[in-house]
Formats: C-alpha cells, sequence, structure tokens
C-alpha cells in the first residue's frame, strides 16, 4: 500500500499530523503532496519542524490567489503527481481549497479516497469551506467522522453507512503529543508581558469576517469594547488575510496588541494559558474546548456544534455589543465540560482502518 497524504495549510498540517506519524511508525510507504496554499515560514515549515514531521516529498507552491485559480492550479498539479506516483489512497483532511483540489483529482482518477474530520456543517453556503466539505465528503471513499454527531449529519445526506467511520478527531492527538512541549516554552509569554489567565486570545481571518469591511469593524470594536469593559490584554497574532484588509479598509484596532502570526508551540502556549478565547476558526474552537478554556466564536454558526453543547463555546457574530455580552457570559463561565472530540486515539484508529481495507 501507498498513501498520498495531501494538504496545504496550517490547519491541515496539524491535524493530519497523527496520521503520518502513525504512517511512519507503522513502515508503511507513503509521501506528503503539499500544495502550497500557506506560503509563509510562520504558517508552514516551521509546523512540519516543531511537529517532527518528514518533508514533503512535493510541493506545488501554488499560492494565493481567486478561489477558481487556486482550485484550477492545484488539480492540474496534483493530477500530474497522482499519475506519476499512483498511490493506492489518498488522505485529504477538512474544508480548504486543498482538500477539494485533492480529493477531485483522486477520485477522478479512480483512487480511494479518505475524508478525515468528515461529516462538519455550518449549513452557512456563503462559507466557501461549507462548499468545500459538502462536495469532498460526497466523492469520498471512506469518511472518518470525528464524533457520532458528524456520523449522522453523513447518514442524514444519504452516504452509505459502510464508508464511515467514527475515529475521534485528530487534533486531540495532536494537542495531547506537543502540549508538554509548549509549557516548556516560555519566551512568548515573558516576551509579551502576559500571565496566566490573564489576557484574552484572539484570532479573526475568516472571508466571511475580515473580507467584509461592515462585519470586520464591527468585531474589532466589539474588541476594543471587551477591552474597555474588562481590562485584560488581547493579544491578536494578524493573519496575513486580516493584515492586509486592515490597510485596506484603513481599519485602525484599537485596544489590542497585534503581533504576527505563531508558531504552533507558541500558539498553543497562548491558547492554554488564555483566560478567554475570541475566534472564528473552527480548529481554536476545537482546541479551546479540549484545553478547557472558554471560547466566544465570532460567526453567526460553527460545524463544532459539541462546543456549544457541552458549552464551552458560545456564538456572538459581529455585533460589537453581543460581542461584550458573550464575553462576560463565557469570562463567569465554570470550565468544567466534557472533552467531545475523542481520546487521542485517531490517528491510529485512520491507519488501522486504512491497513484493514488496503493491506500492507
Amino acid at each position: 500500500m501507498k498513501v498520498s497524504v495531501i494538504l496545504g495549510t496550517r490547519p491541515e498540517i496539524i491535524k493530519l499530523s497523527p496520521v503520518i506519524l502513525e504512517l511512519e511508525r507503522s513502515g508503511l510507504e507513503y509521501f506528503i503532496l503539499h500544495s502550497g496554499q500557506h506560503y509563509s515560514y510562520n504558517m508552514d515549515r516551521v509546523f512540519f519542524k516543531q511537529l517532527g514531521l518528514p518533508e514533503a516529498r512535493y510541493n506545488l507552491d501554488v499560492n494565493s490567489g481567486s478561489h477558481g485559480l487556486q482550485t484550477g492550479r492545484m488539480l492540474i498539479g496534483i493530477e500530474k503527481v497522482l499519475k506519476k506516483e499512483l498511490p493506492d489512497v489518498v488522505i485529504v483532511q477538512g474544508d480548504t481549497n486543498t482538500t477539494l483540489a485533492g480529493a477531485l483529482s483522486a477520485v477522478k482518477l479512480q483512487i480511494p479516497t479518505g475524508h478525515v474530520e468528515a461529516g462538519l456543517r455550518s449549513y452557512d453556503r456563503s462559507m466557501p469551506e461549507e462548499i468545500n466539505r459538502r462536495l469532498v465528503d460526497h466523492c469520498s471513499d471512506m469518511l472518518f467522522a470525528p464524533t457520532e454527531k458528524a456520523r449522522q449529519i453523513l447518514l442524514g445526506e444519504g452516504i452509505p453507512e459502510d464508508r464511515i467511520y467514527v475515529t475521534g478527531n485528530t487534533i486531540v492527538d495532536a494537542l495531547y503529543r506537543n502540549l508538554e512541549l509548549a509549557e516548556n516554552r516560555r519566551e512568548i509569554m515573558d516576551r509579551l508581558g502576559l500571565k496566566k489567565r490573564r489576557f484574552l486570545l484572539v484570532t479573526v481571518h475568516r472571508q466571511e469576517n475580515v473580507d467584509n469591511k461592515k462585519r470586520f469593524s464591527g468585531i474589532l470594536r466589539g474588541l476594543a469594547l471587551v477591552y474597555e469593559r474588562f481590562g485584560y490584554p488581547i493579544i491578536y497574532p494578524v493573519h496575513p488575510r486580516a493584515a492586509k484588509r486592515m490597510r485596506e479598509f484603513n481599519l485602525k484596532p484599537e485596544g489590542l496588541i497585534l503581533i504576527d502570526p505563531l508558531d504552533y508551540l507558541d500558539f498553543l502556549l497562548l491558547e492554554k494559558n488564555a483566560r478567554l478565547i475570541l475566534t472564528d476558526s473552527g480548529g481554536v474552537q476545537e482546541e479551546a474546548c479540549i484545553l478547557q478554556v472558554p471560547c466566544v466564536t465570532l460567526r453567526y454558526n460553527t460545524e463544532r456544534p459539541e462546543t456549544l453543547e457541552v458549552k464551552s463555546n458560545i456564538l456572538a457574530g459581529a455585533d460589537p455589543e453581543s460581542i461584550v455580552e458573550k464575553a462576560e457570559i463565557m469570562l463567569e463561565r465554570k470550565c468544567n465540560w466534557p472533552n467531545p472530540f475523542g481520546d487521542g486515539k485517531a490517528g491510529e484508529r485512520i491507519v488501522k482502518i486504512l491497513i484493514e481495507r488496503f493491506g500492507r
């Protein structure tokens, strides 16, 4: 069996790392194909290094561009590699343009395809990610659902039961494996003058938020009001997309400490020690839940409903007053919810399924 692991963004590198490391441990033949969707050092190579992953055999260097341009370049490049390597199975993760291009390229070449983190739904078709995850789920041969709720969603959409496997979420594997490493690094906390549970952490990067001037300015105003009300330092590692829109829209954030994007371990350390996280990232919602840190989601929906059910998370949208109101609720919430995302053995389960289906 030869496995092709296709990835292209920071979350994919993190969430596929347990699968890659288990492929390595099991002595299976595999290779990594990197689309180049994320292309700055802090959002790419440093994650491979920190997670102990081998270099990608192929890097398409697609970089940024419109959805059509980016996905089209990926389709051309991925198809060429798959025709050359002829893997027995392709693994993709999540909901990015890389995920869509990888799955489409594979299935059109009649290569069995597995989708890690299948069955997530926001039911918001204005999100490019929602379109991607739906299409990938319906063309993949193996759907590795992180939770029973995700499995039920897939069954409800008519996907055959024998294609679906509930494995847990690989983000739990990655977090458990790397948390001790992160806790041994104190430089970022000292450099920013932060004390445990005495600061807030923010991430805002999604297209529907930062590409919309009204929504982005509303979020930034809400964060400023949170600072005025509660007085905690608010740390915001600014994604390149968000930084670009700030310049274009002439937005001047108030009450925030803006810093460059962080590597995985530094960001994990800030997550672990934050009093509250405010984010529009799905992965950060999950990590906050696992780390027992309350979360306010700066969106009107989430494809992680499990976080709402266990009350680790609350939706605030982009309205400034709502952001303050929901921040106050979560600052008062007790951090004793159960982790709904599994036991940290998802990567092991996924590779076991591959071996059972395709042999060694």
